[in-house]
Formats: structure tokens, C-alpha cells, sequence
């Protein structure tokens, strides 16, 4: 199980601050930005194999579910 932010939102917003970047702003006046997004992942496969039983609603909860 993973909870975290999402890696294509955070390489989107990268790209963003780039273009501000190679637009002429300074990044030093640029504002600090934290994820917009949080996702929770489950590897339901590798809860089997480690002997663990999830209740549905962690899957229900669950961004994405593998296995």
C-alpha cells in the first residue's frame, strides 16, 4: 500500500515552473508549491502473498487498486 503524491502531477507542475523559469521569472521569487494530489495505491497481490486480509474499504478508498 502507498499513499503519496501523484509523479505525473508533480512532473507537470516541474514543466510549468520551467517555463516560468525560461519565461524570465526568478526562481527565487517564485512561490513554493506543495502536491494538489494524493493517491492511495494497493498491491492487493502482495497483501495476499504476506498473509493480509484488506477490508473494502481501504480497496474502495483506493485510487487504484493492482492484482
Amino acid at each position: 500500500m502507498c499513499y503519496g503524491q501523484n509523479v505525473y502531477e508533480n512532473n507537470r507542475r516541474a514543466a510549468d515552473y520551467a517555463d516560468r523559469i525560461f519565461g524570465g521569472a526568478k526562481p527565487s521569487e517564485l512561490p513554493i508549491e506543495r502536491p494538489t494530489r494524493l493517491e492511495l495505491i494497493v498491491n492487493r497481490r502482495a497483501a495476499q502473498a504476506a498473509g493480509l486480509v484488506l477490508p473494502n474499504s481501504i480497496l474502495l478508498r483506493a485510487d487504484r487498486v493492482i492484482g
